[in-house]
């Protein structure tokens, strides 16, 4: 069990093979909280939503047309 330290900022360095079974990379968000007298830190699970955001590259054509088509539902 590695031990590590924190900075003057309380910052601490997640050992490397622990970051590599965890797939932490720079910009991985984590949730850190104490549960039992531990300290608990877990990568956040990804938002398919917001991952795919922007993927099809129209520009907002496609979310226009559906709020559009929403809306004439929403007339009848």
């Amino acid at each position: 069990m590695p031990i590590v330290t924190s900075t003057i900022k309380g910052q601490i360095v997640i050992p490397a093979d622990i970051r590599a079974k965890f797939n932490i990379k720079k910009g991985t968000r984590v949730c850190v909280y104490d549960e039992g007298g531990r300290i608990i830190i877990e990568p956040v699970a990804d938002d398919p939503i917001q991952k795919g955001q922007g993927m099809l590259k129209t520009k907002g054509k496609i979310l226009k047309a559906l709020i559009d088509d929403r809306k004439k539902e929403s007339e009848l």
